[in-house]
């Protein structure tokens, strides 16, 4: 063993901390992201669950994943592959050890391979590194036998003290990577607060896994930093997810607008944590409803809009099938509504924890009648506070019900995100009646420069109304089977979606001004095709990327761009819906496309690959 052990210096690594279900590698992964953001790392996270509710131990479908990529500059994915692995069991190991890196470093707890550990994961070798094919770097230490040494003397029961591994391993590849440990205790000693024997147990475990490999060198040839380069813009930062920035902007919006927020609700994965996230926050006026059903939750909060609250409803793809009838609701009656759809694998229950992108054309068509509604997608999990504002600015300000498109890769993964100051975001003004209009007003009076319809909540004295799901007069608000009527109101709902453009930002354009190819994208995929835009142009090759974050309508300037480059392939995690739907909008362009329906998320290195061929 060397005794002064060599430190390389690192612009950037990925780590993966994998295990079983109940080994706590979430947690593990999360404070190790937070450890390195306040070390000043710029940070994305790639929490990957395990689809089973709780499947056998040991076995390969249960195995949990938590991937981390710390830079010293700015950080746009997890990472394709990581460059340290934790693999708590020989599963984690069977399953995970795809995504290492040819010379990454492997962290076992070698306890956890027995015989029968080998035998519940499949293998048949009683080696199972020479078995796979493995030449890594293995770091094998007796992590169960540690901690129950370690906290013997506790008074802990033998089940407590199994559950601080994860501890010893974070604190392993803290000392790995020269993290400062204390941060850690800081946070554990916060989430246990009101268990400090938990808290104690745990700081402790946290503290030997550090020593370990601080005594030992963990059989390493090396350690590593990784320094903060990039200049961050001053302010206070947190470690935020893309279902809390949702909820946070939500929050933001209905503050700006002097308004209630009311969520009606049903719990689906990914999507209930915005839920649980608003539930807790009553004193700021937040109403938090968890239905029956999903149609209830929309129903319910398209009556919450009538009654002049900023209304949203939260779900996923199999949701938003159950909604569709109440969501129409909200078109027909003209009401503000935000719905927010997290994205999974489809169809049907398909695949609940995976991430895919397969819902754009069901929120743009799939609801009975001509039912245009405004669609927003966000680009990343600091992005979901941004985007959140925005569907409920449009929402409130056109009179519309909105689609906030997120999906389960950006609703878990978490990025260092700055505190905004809601000052400098734009006012948010709903089109509301003015009490000179009393005598003259109908229920669909409407602005003449927008085509929006005037809101008029319950109580406002002199404008008492009615409105529903059949159609109505655009004269009187009476209910109407008029066919010139119908036709009527079916153009001016259009045209008032269409309008909403007039007033968003242009399609922008990033990368190489000059570029012979465009790549083209939505929603989740930005970080990955950003990547692999930059690396292109490092390769010599002039690319650019333009990214939707307003689907319908589509910026103003969305057909001069697409048909001022010769190349353009649109990448897209479902089968070709974002490619068929610019087709149908800009006449006389051609698209390559990049569609993989993984339920993960895209790989640099073959998006890379993929574009290449099209130079």
């Amino acid at each position: 063993m060397a005794e002064e052990m060599i430190v390389k210096e690192l612009d950037e690594v990925v780590v993966r901390f994998s295990g079983d279900s109940g080994d706590g590698m979430q947690l593990a992964g999360n404070m190790f992201s937070n450890i390195s953001a306040t070390e000043g790392n710029d940070i994305s996270t790639f929490p990957d669950y395990p689809a089973d509710i709780r499947a056998p131990q040991g076995s390969l479908t249960g195995v949990s994943g938590f991937q981390v990529h710390i830079g010293a500059g700015k950080v746009y994915t997890p990472g394709d592959k990581c460059d340290v692995l934790v693999a708590m069991n020989p599963a984690a190991l069977k399953t995970q050890y795809k995504f290492c890196k040819p010379q990454a470093v492997i962290i076992i707890d070698s306890d956890s391979f027995t015989k029968r550990d080998l035998e519940k994961a499949k293998f048949t070798l009683e080696n199972p590194f020479s078995e796979l094919g493995i030449k890594n770097e293995v770091v094998s230490a007796a992590i169960t036998t540690m901690c129950k040494e370690s906290l013997k003397d506790s008074g802990l029961d033998n089940k407590s003290i199994l559950r601080t591994k994860n501890m010893f391993a974070l604190g392993l590849v803290c000392w790995l990577f020269h993290r400062d440990v204390k941060v850690g205790e800081k946070i554990l000693r916060e989430k246990f607060a009101k268990k400090p024997e938990i808290a104690e147990a745990n700081v402790k475990v946290l503290y030997d896994g550090y020593h370990f490999g601080e005594n030992t060198h963990a059989s390493v040839s090396m350690s590593y930093t990784v320094p903060s380069k990039a200049q961050k813009e001053p302010g206070k930062y947190m470690d935020i997810n893309g279902n809390k920035a949702t909820a946070y902007g939500l929050m933001a919006a209905a503050e700006k607008a002097g308004l209630q927020l009311y969520l009606g609700s049903y719990p689906i994965t990914p999507a209930t944590d915005i839920l649980h996230e608003l539930a807790k926050h009553k004193s700021l006026g937040v109403k938090t409803v968890q239905c029956e059903d999903e149609i209830a939750g929309c129903a319910s909060a398209v009556g919450a809009s009538f009654a002049g609250a900023l209304a949203v409803t939260t779900t996923s793809g199999p949701g938003i099938c159950l909604k569709s009838e109440a969501m129409n609701l909200a078109v027909i009656t003209e009401l503000p509504l935000v719905i927010v759809d997290v994205q999974r694998g489809g169809p049907s229950t398909g695949l609940p924890t995976k991430s895919e992108q397969t819902d754009l054309l069901q929120v743009l068509f799939g609801r009975n009648g001509e039912s245009p509604m405004p669609v927003v997608a966000a680009s990343s999990p600091t992005d979901c506070f941004d985007a959140a504002y925005l569907a409920c600015k449009i929402a409130l300000e056109h009179m519309t019900p909105v689609v906030l498109l997120t999906d389960a890769y950006i609703a878990n993964g978490s990025a260092a995100w700055r505190l905004p100051d809601l000052n400098t975001y734009p006012s948010i003004c709903p089109p509301y009646v003015k009490l000179e209009m009393a005598d003259s007003w109908t229920p669909f009076q409407r602005d003449p420069q927008t085509g929006v319809r005037y809101w008029a909540t319950p109580g406002t004295p002199g404008f008492m109304h009615r409105i529903g799901g059949l159609e109505k007069s655009n004269e009187t608000g009476a209910i109407s089977t008029e066919p010139e009527n119908h036709f009527l109101m079916t153009k001016l709902r259009a045209e008032k979606v269409e309008k909403i453009a007039d007033s968003l930002p242009p399609l922008t354009v990033e990368g190489d001004p000059d570029a012979d190819l465009l790549i083209v994208g939505f929603g989740g995929t930005y970080g990955h095709l950003h990547s692999a835009m930059d690396q292109l142009n490092a390769m010599g090759k002039k690319a650019a990327l333009a990214h939707f974050r307003v689907i319908n309508p589509l910026p103003k300037n969305t057909a001069e761009v697409l048909r001022k480059y010769k190349t353009i392939v649109v990448a897209e995690q479902n089968m070709g819906q974002l490619a068929g739907y610019l087709r149908m909008k800009v006449e006389g362009i051609h698209l390559h496309q990049f569609n993989q329906v993984k339920g993960q998320p895209f790989v640099v290195k073959e998006l890379v690959e993929a574009f290449s061929q099209l130079f």
